[in-house]
């Protein structure tokens, strides 16, 4: 089943369980992802609904650190419910030991030598860890072993 397909599913399950809460986020998500293909005009697969549900996580996260910073814990919880439905989405997560598995193998890929090569090796890593691994993680490790 297709995440789009998913992710509709259970949106009407929400709705025959009553669960408004759920049912708002999943209804977060569908506009986004609705949004998106009215802008580009196609319908999206999995990797672009993962994308989008990457930029809302992130979304949830910025949102979550100011509202605790001002003391408004009531918003950040129904921000970290919102971030919770989000993960639910997610292709399983990769632990270390599979990202730097993928990183030495995109260095010897793309015969990256030094920091200048890092945008060939991102670029390699970006189809094949997209969704599965945070890239903010995965950019720093690249510039690490790059940089030896």
């Amino acid at each position: 089943m297709a995440l789009k397909e998913r992710i509709t599913e259970d949106m009407k399950a929400a709705m025959r369980s009553r669960d408004s809460s759920r049912l708002s986020a999943i209804r977060l998500i569908l506009a986004a992802i609705k949004q998106k293909e009215v802008d580009e005009r196609k319908s999206l697969e999995d990797t672009e609904v993962v994308s989008v549900i990457e930029k809302m996580m992130k979304q949830r996260r910025d949102s979550i650190s100011q509202y605790e910073a001002a003391s408004r814990h009531d918003l950040a919880d129904a921000e970290k419910f919102e971030l919770a439905i989000l993960q639910g989405y997610m292709p399983e997560q990769l632990d270390a030991a599979a990202i730097e598995k993928e990183i030495e193998s995109a260095v010897a890929e793309s015969g990256a030598s030094g920091a200048s090569d890092m945008g060939k090796v991102m670029a390699i890593l970006k189809g094949r860890l997209a969704g599965r691994a945070d890239m903010g993680a995965v950019s720093a490790a690249v510039k690490t072993r790059l940089s030896k």
